[in-house]
């Protein structure tokens, strides 16, 4: 797997400084978000006897909205556009908004202090070099009575001969109000791994044939990644459970970039069950 982390942390070069840190106080000056962002209302209790579906469109509909902020600028023949986006059940949660509120703040103010020192670096004749794109949206994965997870798409640009994406994750758990990998939920990466390898491989060789043309033929792009090197999603089909798992491999994980993503969906297995930590056994069950 060397290779392809080496791969990986090539193409993330360009976009490293994203994820720098700043206080709060810091990200409140930079960006003009405010400690007294008004608090929504709350969201109703639950109501007995209602699906999972009638409970997710009734928590939805009680006053939320989504989140799609947008700040964008042009100067010195440059422009800089950023965009930030989460769905109504995270406006739902004011714990989880203003989590995804200050990211939002600090990936902004980056993405600000790295544009102006593009435009000062870059050449005056170099117009792409001086344009800096920055994309984050966040969807529900599932909403589950315990907990709602997330997944992120995110699209960059800074210069060159195309912009690079990405994903990431999370789960919020309501009963510890708290933000969570879904990696965390398992006993070890290593033995999530070993219960999904096999499936996941074979799954993912299907796709990159039907991509390709062909078989796979043992080229630069044909190892099969563990779940370091992939964004894990827990997923829901019934609202009740987590009974199936997304993996999902970034341009130059799985292949090439001009092979997009390689997004693959497995059930939950007897195999999955066994990894998960007994603290939170009881949200999942085999499909």
């Amino acid at each position: 797997m060397k290779k392809i982390k080496s791969r990986v942390c090539t193409a993330m070069l360009c976009v490293g400084l994203i994820a720098a840190c700043s206080s709060p106080s810091e990200v409140a000056d930079n960006v003009g978000v405010t400690s007294d962002t008004p608090t929504p209302p709350v969201p109703p209790q639950a109501v007995s006897g209602q699906s999972a579906s009638e409970e997710l469109e009734r928590r939805t509909a009680a006053g939320f909205k989504s989140a799609n902020f947008v700040d964008k600028e042009a100067r010195d023949g440059g422009e800089r556009n950023f965009e930030y986006s989460w769905p109504a059940q995270v406006s739902a949660i004011p714990e989880l908004a203003q989590h995804l509120q200050q990211e939002r703040a600090t990936a902004l103010s980056e993405q600000k202090r790295e544009w102006s020192e593009m435009i000062t670096d870059s050449p005056e004749d170099c117009t792409s070099c001086k344009n800096n794109s920055y994309a984050r949206t966040w969807e529900v994965v599932a909403d589950l009575p315990r907990f709602l997870s997330l997944s992120a798409n995110q699209d960059v640009y800074t210069g060159g001969a195309h912009p690079n994406y990405w994903f990431d994750t999370l789960v919020w758990d309501r009963e510890a109000q708290a933000v969570i990998d879904p990696r965390t939920m398992f006993t070890s990466t290593d033995a999530l791994n070993a219960a999904v390898t096999e499936p996941y491989c074979a799954a993912l060789n299907a796709e990159r044939a039907k991509k390709r043309g062909g078989e796979i033929d043992g080229g630069f792009f044909d190892d099969c990644p563990s779940i370091d090197d992939l964004t894990l999603l827990v997923g829901s089909s019934d609202g009740k459970s987590f009974n199936r798992l997304g993996l999902l491999a970034a341009p130059y994980v799985a292949g090439p970039y001009v092979e997009g993503a390689y997004e693959i969906t497995l059930p939950v297995t007897e195999a999955v069950i066994d990894t998960v930590k007994p603290e939170y056994g009881e949200a999942f069950s085999v499909k």
